[in-house]
């Protein structure tokens, strides 16, 4: 679900914009590009290196098979 407007993908450059990286992962804005004394290279490589949330959950619940009831416990 998109939460908000998408940033500029490039910058006047032609340079790819960290904002917009995140927008794409799904988060927060300034979720990596707020971090004080982190430089738009230091913010794509940790933007780059990060775990997209939905992703991961949809994983976890595909993943993630039911624990198997054990025969020598009972339910209360």
């Amino acid at each position: 679900m998109l939460t908000r407007p998408a940033p500029a993908a490039t910058d006047e450059g032609g340079k790819l914009r960290a904002e917009f990286v995140e927008w794409m992962q799904g988060l927060p804005a300034g979720w990596v590009t707020a971090t004080p004394g982190l430089g738009r290279p230091a913010q794509l490589t940790a933007l780059g290196n990060g775990v997209i949330p939905q992703q991961a959950s949809k994983a976890l619940e595909l993943l993630a098979s039911p624990f198997p009831r054990c025969s020598r416990c009972r339910t209360r």
